[in-house]
Formats: structure tokens, C-alpha cells, sequence
């Protein structure tokens, strides 16, 4: 029994990384996309409004599966805190939800459309990635808050507070930074993807050195306001390890450099590569900092999760799937690799 158990904490382990892997490929593959669609409220023509959703007409569909597949893994390994969490969070998701659909019918119908529907389309798309951005950043927010359970021996934990609690001054913020850290990623994007002398490039440039800046200052103060509301984000930090926390900070920093000195000299695969990285290595340092909650002072991964059983054949069924889904997502990069222009509007 004892060896059963241990085997299970490992599986449970191995399955809390994949669920944060999915989260984390969903942010740096459909940031971009959501980056570029808030960047495209400030575009004024038509035609390169159109040709930004061209730029991910082949590629935004299949990165949106990562939340899908995040949402599967929640669902059928940590059923327990899928079910309060999902409670605790049902308004800010399901407005997220709302600009995913809003989102989606913009990008698919507007070559469908007349020209001052095409505008339509224009702003739904621009103002549901915004939507998606900001509360899906207040959803990040308000689970590193944490929230209260029912404590009914023999009955499964579940939430108990009302619908918007998670709103606090600390979500709303989280929020605003997704927003600018989404718009760096969409404005690095862009200038990936189209042509060397294209206008929209050009302004996507000059977005850039504004964006870093803000993106920048929005993680510093996002990790200050994490030493001080949160004793267990605290505790690691300034603890015995506190060396290695600090080399992590110098890592992040001298990261986040490099993709400024690629951006500078016009290497735009190379910037998007080093901004994933600051992403990935910031994502690692939450993940170690929160161990071993999987919602900070209400659920750890442990107890959140499946019995053996269940575990056990979700694993069987669905562990070949992930790198399946990594091959298709880097096929798919690799064959809308090419630079496009104003022309390829999507009408």
C-alpha cells in the first residue's frame, strides 16, 4: 500500500508539471495572438487590421487546445479543486470564455463580411483579446489569493464566498500586467511576421521599446507586491536559499535584455525566443515558489488529486497525447514561418 501511495504521489507530481506546462505553452503561443489583437485597437487601416488576423489565421486555434488541454488535466487529475475553483472563478472565466467565442467568430467571419462589418469584426477582435488578457490575469491573481472551503467531515471540501470575491486590488492588477505582458508578446509577434518596410511593422517597433519598459516595471512590482501580501511567497524567498532567488532575478533581468538587444538589431525570431524564456523562467520560479499548493493555502496537489484509480487510467489514456500536440504545434509554426504583408488582409 505504502509503495501504491508513493507510486501516486509520483504520478500526481508528474501531472501537476504537465498541467502547468499546458498553461504555460497556452501563454506564450495565444499571448501573441491576444497581444496582436489588443495592439490592433491602435491600427488605423482597414486592410492591416485584416492582415493581423491573416498573420494567425493558421496557428491560433491550435494554440488556444493548450487551455483546453489544461482544463482536461485539472479536470481529470485534480478533480477536487476543478470543482472549487471553477466555483470561485465563475465569473471572471466565463467572461474570459465570452471574449474566446467573441474572438473566434471575429477571426473566422470577417472575410464573410461587408466592409463596415469588417470594422465590426475589427473591434470585437481587438476588445475580446483584451477581455481574454485581463481576466484571465485576474483569474492568475485571485488563485495565488486563495479561497475559503467548506469543512464538513466526510464531504468533499468545496467553495463557500460569494461571486466576486475573487476582485481585489491584487487581481485587478494582475490583470493589467497579462494585458501589457500579452501586448509585448503581440508586438514582438508582429514584427515577426510581416515584411521589413511594412507601416504596421514600423508601429509595432515603436510600440516596443514603450511596451518592454512597462512590461518590465509590471514584473517588478508584481514580485514586490508577492514578498509582501504573501508570507508563504515570502518565506522562500528571503530564506536560507535566498541566493539562488536572487540569481533567478539576475537571470530574468539579463533575459529580458537580450530580447531587447535582438529587438534593436532587427532579430525578430531570436527576440520572441528569449521573451519565451523569461516567460518559462519565471513560470518554473512560481511553480517552486508555490509547491506544494496547487492553489496557495487551500488545495495542495496531493490532496487535490484523483484517487490511484482514476489517476491511473486517465494516464494510460491520455499521457501519449502531449507530444503529439507538441509535433503538431511546431509543424504548424514551421509551415506559417514566412513574412507577410498588408495585402494578405483577411477579406
Amino acid at each position: 500500500m505504502d509503495g501504491l501511495s508513493h507510486i501516486q504521489s509520483i504520478v500526481t507530481f508528474a501531472w501537476w508539471i504537465a498541467l502547468d506546462l499546458s498553461v504555460l505553452l497556452y501563454i506564450l503561443l495565444d499571448g501573441a495572438d491576444l497581444g496582436a489583437g489588443v495592439f490592433s485597437l491602435f491600427v488605423r487601416s482597414h486592410h492591416e487590421r485584416g492582415a493581423i488576423m491573416s498573420a494567425m489565421a493558421g496557428t491560433w486555434d491550435a494554440n488556444e487546445t493548450w487551455l483546453i488541454v489544461a482544463g482536461g488535466v485539472l479536470f481529470g487529475t485534480f478533480p477536487f479543486v476543478y470543482g472549487s475553483a471553477f466555483s470561485y472563478l465563475m465569473v471572471p472565466l466565463a467572461l474570459a470564455l465570452w471574449g474566446m467565442i467573441t474572438r473566434a467568430l471575429a477571426l473566422e467571419f470577417r472575410h464573410l463580411a461587408e466592409t463596415p462589418w469588417q470594422r465590426f469584426s475589427d473591434i470585437c477582435f481587438g476588445v475580446s483579446s483584451l477581455v481574454v488578457a485581463f481576466f484571465g490575469g485576474m483569474a492568475v491573481g485571485a488563485i495565488l489569493q486563495g479561497f475559503p472551503l467548506t469543512n464538513t467531515p466526510g464531504v468533499v471540501p468545496t467553495y463557500v464566498g460569494g461571486s466576486f470575491r475573487f476582485i481585489s486590488p491584487f487581481s485587478i492588477w494582475t490583470g493589467v500586467a497579462a494585458v501589457l505582458a500579452v501586448t509585448l508578446a503581440g508586438v514582438l509577434f508582429i514584427r515577426a511576421r510581416f515584411e521589413h518596410g511594412e507601416p504596421i511593422r514600423e508601429q509595432a517597433a515603436r510600440w516596443t521599446d514603450f511596451i518592454f519598459y512597462l512590461a518590465l516595471a509590471a514584473v517588478a512590482v508584481t514580485v514586490v507586491i508577492n514578498a509582501v501580501i504573501f508570507p508563504w511567497a515570502a518565506a522562500k524567498w528571503f530564506g536560507a536559499h535566498f541566493w539562488i532567488w536572487g540569481l533567478v532575478l539576475i537571470a530574468v533581468v539579463f533575459v529580458a535584455f537580450k530580447m531587447r538587444s535582438a529587438v534593436r538589431h532587427d532579430r525578430d525570431f531570436a527576440a520572441i525566443l528569449w521573451f519565451n524564456f523569461a516567460v518559462a523562467v519565471m513560470a518554473l520560479a512560481m511553480m517552486v515558489t508555490v509547491y506544494p499548493w496547487i492553489v496557495p493555502n487551500t488545495w495542495t496537489i496531493y490532496a487535490g488529486a484523483s484517487p490511484a484509480v482514476s489517476l491511473f487510467t486517465f494516464t494510460l489514456a491520455m499521457g501519449g497525447f502531449f507530444p503529439v500536440m507538441l509535433m503538431y504545434n511546431a509543424y504548424q509554426i514551421w509551415v506559417f514561418r514566412a513574412r507577410i504583408s498588408a495585402l494578405a488582409a483577411y477579406h
